[in-house]
């Protein structure tokens, strides 16, 4: 099975709510070898469809290992928030939230970094 196959089968079933069949794809076009923005989308795919099944610190290890950068990063933060929530973690969720939102924060930005920063997590 190629990875862009495997890619494309596992959105189909996390879209469609079948999340359970799409972990172990998303797992498998990883393990291939994906890279740049498709391995990025992967992996935050994997961790939402993890959260979904009710394993959220999976989701967590997942997306801490995998540190998306670049254009998706806040995507990843987002779903990091989501997941760290789940897991009972709030203090350390809204460390995520705003982590994601500070950059586009034209003037509070570096403010909401610095508290963010202090808030640590749990």
């Amino acid at each position: 099975m190629s990875t862009h196959f495997s890619r494309r089968s596992s959105r189909h079933d996390d879209l469609v709510g079948a999340e359970k069949q799409a972990i172990p794809l998303y797992r498998r076009a990883l393990k291939a070898g994906l890279s740049g923005t498709r391995r990025d989308e992967a992996v935050i795919q994997l961790a939402s469809s993890l959260r979904n099944v009710g394993r959220p610190d999976e989701a967590i290890d997942a997306l801490r290992s995998a540190r998306v950068r670049g254009e998706l990063e806040p995507a990843a933060q987002a779903f990091l928030a989501l997941a760290l929530a789940d897991a009972g973690r709030p203090g350390a969720a809204l460390r995520a939230a705003l982590v994601a939102l500070a950059p586009h924060l034209m003037w509070y930005g570096d403010a909401i970094a610095r508290y963010a920063d202090e808030l640590g997590g749990d």
